[in-house]
């Protein structure tokens, strides 16, 4: 069973950068699809980014789309997510999740082995 360690979190202030990874152990996630969530307090949790297996696509939210970027390197067993330009809207818990064989999707009923994830705190 693969573990998922989420880090990278923290406090910035408005159109700050933060770089989150997520390190899988256990077992090889580089034949899965891997994505980044969120839940902000008293909200349901929201789809952030996805990649696919081969990292060769990459899915965002529309409210993350041009200043987030996914990216993976499978023979670190790792999936960054870079977000720059934040904003307050942006602060949320942020989970890491395995996702589907092959291809990557913005649905959570498809993510599993979800980690413990990372604050992220932005500061207007």
């Amino acid at each position: 069973q693969v573990q998922l360690v989420e880090s990278g979190g923290g406090v910035v202030q408005a159109g700050g950068s933060l770089r989150l990874s997520c390190a899988a152990s256990g077992r090889t996630v580089r034949w899965y699809a891997m994505g980044w969530f969120r839940q902000a307090p008293g909200k349901e949790r929201e789809f952030v980014a996805a990649i696919s297996s081969s990292g060769g696509r990459t899915y965002y939210s529309d409210s993350v789309k041009g200043r987030f970027t996914i990216s993976r390197d499978n023979a670190k067993n790792t999936v960054p997510l870079q977000m720059n330009s934040l904003k307050p809207e942006d602060t949320a818990v942020y989970y890491c999740a395995v996702g589907p064989r092959g291809g990557a999707t913005t649905f959570g009923g498809d993510y599993n082995s979800w980690g413990q994830g990372t604050q992220v705190t932005v500061s207007s």
